[in-house]
C-alpha cells in the first residue's frame, strides 16, 4: 500500500554554510567544469583520499582496519561507543563513483558514529573505470554479509552513504534482499545518486543554484562508469526499481543542490511501493553539506538527525562478538 513521504523542509542558512557554497563556487566547480574525464585524470582521482590524510577524525575516534573483503574498510567509532555494540553503520562514501575513500570521510562518518552511539563500518568499494559497476555493487553486498557473518543481525543494521555512496546505500540492500539476505533496519541516504538520467537534472532549476554540482558534467560520469547501460534498468538506476520491501529510510538534500531532483523523485517512489520515508530539504544547503559541518551548524544538526534515525530504526541492542 502507499504511502506519503514526510517531507521537512529545515529552515536557516548561517554564515558558515554561505561561506563553504561560495568557496565551492569559486574553487571546485570550475575545476569540475574543465577537467576532463580523461584516463588519466580518472586513475590519478584515487590519489585524492591520499591527499585527505589532514582531514583527521575528531578526537577520541577509535579506527581499525577490516580484512578478508574484496575491498579496503575500516571500522570508525566515535569517542564513547562502546566497541561491543549491537547495533552499527554501514557506510559508503561519495566521491562520483570515482575518487573519495575512508579518509576523505573518516571524520564525517565519525561524528555519525558518534551521534548514533554506533560503531560505523566505512567501505572502500573498488571504483570506476577499473573495475565495472556490477563489481562495486558486489563489495558493498559483500560487506552486508560480512556484517551479519560476524553475528550482526539485519534489524541492527542502518546501510548509509551519500551522493555516489548514497546510490550504493539503495542498490546494496536491494542486491542483497535478490540473494535472500533478509534486509536492514534502515537507510540514511545523503544527497544521494538515484537516476541515472542526467537530463531531468540538467532541465532543474538547482542547476543554474547549484554551487558544487555543475548538472551537465554528470553526463560524463555516466558515460564512464555506466558504459551501455540502459537509463531504466531497475538493477542500475535505483528510482526504476522495485522498492517494495526496503527498510524506512531518511533521505537528506539541499535546497540548492542539483540531486535534489533525484532525491525527490526517489522519495516519491518510495512512498509509491509503501515504504516509509522522510525527505528533509535543507535550506540553502549545498552537496554533501554534512562534511562541511565545521563550518556549517546545520551539518552538525543534520548528523545528529541520521544517529536519532538510526537508533529509532534499529531494534534492539546487545552483545555480539567483537569486531
Amino acid at each position: 500500500m502507499a504511502v506519503t513521504p514526510a517531507v521537512e523542509e529545515r529552515a536557516g542558512c548561517g554564515r558558515g554554510a554561505r561561506a563553504a557554497a561560495l568557496l565551492m563556487r569559486w574553487t571546485l566547480r570550475p575545476l569540475i567544469v574543465r577537467l576532463p574525464w580523461s584516463p588519466l585524470l580518472l586513475r590519478l582521482a584515487p590519489f585524492l583520499d591520499a591527499a585527505a590524510v589532514l582531514m583527521v577524525a575528531p578526537r577520541g575516534t577509535r579506527v581499525a582496519g577490516v580484512p578478508g573483503l574484496a575491498c579496503r574498510a575500516e571500522w570508525v567509532r566515535a569517542a564513547g561507543v562502546p566497541r561491543d555494540s549491537r547495533r552499527v553503520i554501514l557506510y559508503f562514501h561519495g566521491g562520483g563513483f570515482v575518487a573519495c575513500g575512508l579518509r576523505t570521510h573518516r571524520r564525517m562518518i565519525a561524528r555519525i558514529s558518534g551521534a548514533a552511539g554506533m560503531p560505523a563500518l566505512s567501505v572502500a568499494y573498488r571504483m570506476q573505470p577499473r573495475v565495472p559497476i556490477a563489481t562495486s555493487v558486489r563489495d558493498c553486498v559483500e560487506a552486508y554479509r560480512w556484517l551479519l557473518d560476524q553475528g550482526y543481525e539485519a534489524g541492527d543494521i542502518v546501510v548509509a552513504g551519500d551522493s555516489a555512496g548514497g546510490y550504493f546505500g539503495f542498490m546494496a540492500p536491494l542486491h542483497a534482499m535478490r540473494e535472500g539476505l533478509p534486509r536492514p533496519a534502515g537507510i540514511a541516504a545523503l544527497s544521494p545518486f538515484t537516476d541515472l538520467d542526467i537530463d531531468v537534472k540538467v532541465a532543474h532549476a538547482n542547476a543554474a543554484l547549484d554551487p558544487f554540482i555543475p548538472a551537465w558534467r554528470m553526463r560524463d560520469m555516466v558515460r564512464v562508469c555506466f558504459p551501455g547501460a540502459e537509463l531504466t534498468d531497475p538493477w542500475l538506476s535505483p528510482v526504476h526499481a522495485d522498492l517494495g520491501g526496503l527498510p524506512p529510510t531518511l533521505i537528506q538534500v539541499g535546497s540548492l543542490e542539483v540531486m535534489r531532483v533525484d532525491a525527490e523523485s526517489m522519495a516519491e517512489r518510495l512512498g509509491a511501493a509503501g515504504v516509509p520515508c522522510t525527505l528533509q530539504i535543507w535550506e540553502g544547503q549545498m552537496h554533501v553539506f554534512q562534511i562541511f559541518a565545521d563550518l556549517s551548524r546545520e551539518g552538525l544538526a543534520a548528523i545528529q538527525e541520521i544517529g536519532a534515525f538510526a537508533r529509532r530504526v534499529t531494534a534492539r541492542s546487545g552483545r555480539p562478538r567483537a569486531a
